[in-house]
């Protein structure tokens, strides 16, 4: 609700208030003027009862007027209470809230009993809302990299990640990775390809080997004779080829496997082949062409991201909107994963709660003592004031009935 119609509705509550103290004013000054005038015996009632509505009415007036200001402007001790007792109010209310509201055993307890996680993968496991989420992401990745200074990206790659690399060696790093990729044989495939293109290169290049042996043969060499060479030395290299192709324990394959297992282990132990690879490095890295493209590195990533970023078809977006729903899917499915999430959340909240308790309450009362002391005032009655006058309409309704009924019974008794 906007403050205007709070205020609104503020007045219309005060004029109803002060309306009826109004009412039981005027039918106490009719009664008491027609009882002195020898009324009627039940104008006595009347009159008792409207006069007891006027105490109720003006005593619950000036204890709601007490709490915002100064009733008449009167200097009345204990009134005004919040303007007075702003800062006292603020303390009080940042210790409330750290007790009650930010104890970890609280805090705890509300999170297990929430079940956050089990709730986020219903939510993210419909397809509407991963849809939602994954643009909301997207949003925010174009956001993200639009207002990051290209400039200052582009210092952080050359100056970070370009120096971090000339300061590692390599030759470690790249020999236990060869090492894992020989010992799962993937390289097999690669070794594979390459003696494939091999076999049939030597395949198709019969013409070639003929020249070679044509043009280093001696010239008293009979052409024919040369041509008996050749296609002898074709044949040799082909059924070689072949064997090697063919059969997966070939000694050049176990050749090539033994050197690729030292190789990996002078990678990693060996002085001079670590010297040599960082030679290599520091070659590559200076490479125009390398050099070209660590300058245009962030320029083809932010391209590439606020492309994918804005096209909804995008691999990219569709990957991520795929994830959301398989991980909703499996929260949803798997305990394990859900008491783990839980259990991380809480410990996480019982550690903010623990040792960001104080800093979250002083932002409560640092945020009431800066306020100004008048300002403070009206903005709580604006927001309660409202409800406050049902106190003084139930002290004129309450103080009638209560009039009634002591008048009633001091007849009765006392007649």
């Amino acid at each position: 609700m906007d403050p205007a119609t709070k205020a609104r509705d503020l007045r219309k509550m005060k004029s109803l208030a002060t309306g009826l103290l109004l009412l039981a004013t005027v039918i106490f000054l009719a009664s008491r003027w027609w009882e002195s005038a020898d009324g009627p015996v039940w104008i006595a009632y009347v009159r008792a009862t409207a006069e007891a509505a006027m105490v109720g009415a003006l005593a619950d007036w000036f204890a709601v007027t007490a709490l915002f200001r100064r009733p008449l402007g009167l200097p009345i001790p204990h009134t005004a209470i919040i303007p007075t007792k702003k800062d006292m109010i603020g303390d009080s209310l940042g210790d409330f809230v750290g007790e009650n509201f930010l104890a970890e055993d609280v805090v705890r307890d509300k999170l297990a009993r929430v079940e956050v996680s089990s709730r986020v993968g219903a939510w993210i496991g419909q397809e509407a809302n991963a849809d939602r989420v994954t643009a909301e992401l997207a949003t925010a990745a174009r956001g993200v990299v639009t207002v990051l200074r290209d400039e200052d990206v582009q210092e952080v790659i050359e100056q970070v990640l370009v120096r971090k690399l000339m300061e590692r060696q390599v030759g470690p790093p790249l020999g236990t990775v060869l090492e894992g990729i020989l010992a799962d044989q993937s390289h097999h495939k690669l070794v594979d390809l390459v003696i494939d293109r091999a076999y049939d290169w030597v395949s198709q290049n019969q013409e070639m080997v003929l020249r070679v042996v044509h043009e280093r043969a001696p010239s008293w060499s009979p052409r024919f004779v040369d041509d008996l060479i050749a296609d002898r030395v074709f044949l040799e290299v082909q059924t070689f080829a072949w064997a090697v192709k063919t059969d997966p324990q070939h000694p050049l394959r176990l050749a090539v496997d033994r050197y690729l297992d030292e190789f990996a282990a002078d990678l990693q132990n060996d002085p001079e082949t670590i010297e040599r690879a960082e030679k290599i490095k520091v070659q590559i890295v200076a490479h125009p062409d390398v050099q070209k493209f660590i300058g245009g590195a962030w320029g083809v990533v932010k391209g590439l991201i606020l492309d994918a970023a804005a096209d909804p078809s995008s691999a990219l977006r569709l990957r991520v909107r795929d994830g959301l729903l398989s991980f909703g899917a499996r929260l949803n499915s798997d305990d394990a994963l859900r008491a783990k999430l839980d259990g991380w959340l809480a410990d996480a909240a019982g550690y903010v709660v623990r040792h960001y308790r104080g800093e979250i309450t002083t932002l409560i009362t640092d945020t009431v003592s800066r306020w100004d002391a008048e300002e403070t005032s009206r903005k709580v009655e604006l927001q309660v004031g409202r409800d406050l006058q049902f106190i003084r309409i139930n002290g004129t309704v309450v103080g009638a009935l209560a009039g009634l009924a002591i008048y009633t019974v001091s007849q009765v008794v006392f007649g």
